[in-house]
């Protein structure tokens, strides 16, 4: 998992996770969702700078999972109450 701080919160990118998990290659999500490599490997280092929700799509199709699987994004104000339990 990579967490990526932005302005206002930050993301969590999990893909990799998944992939390690099921025991899919990258080369193997690339040719079964026709996406391209450097896309992939962006979505799992978070150096994204789009996101491309038919990208996503085709990966969540595949891999049977929601998009909350391979990224979630956290408001600064979620940590703040967090930390406040």
């Amino acid at each position: 998992m990579v967490k990526v701080n932005i302005e206002g919160g930050y993301y969590l990118f999990k893909l990799n996770d998944i992939l390690e998990k099921r025991e899919i290659s990258k080369n193997k999500l690339m040719r079964e969702t026709n996406t391209d490599f450097k896309v992939i490997q962006r979505m799992i280092t978070g150096e994204l700078t789009k996101l491309d929700i038919i990208v996503l799509a085709r990966i969540c199709n595949f891999l049977n999972c929601h998009i909350s699987d391979i990224i979630e994004y956290y408001p600064t104000l979620m940590e703040d109450l967090e930390e406040v339990k």
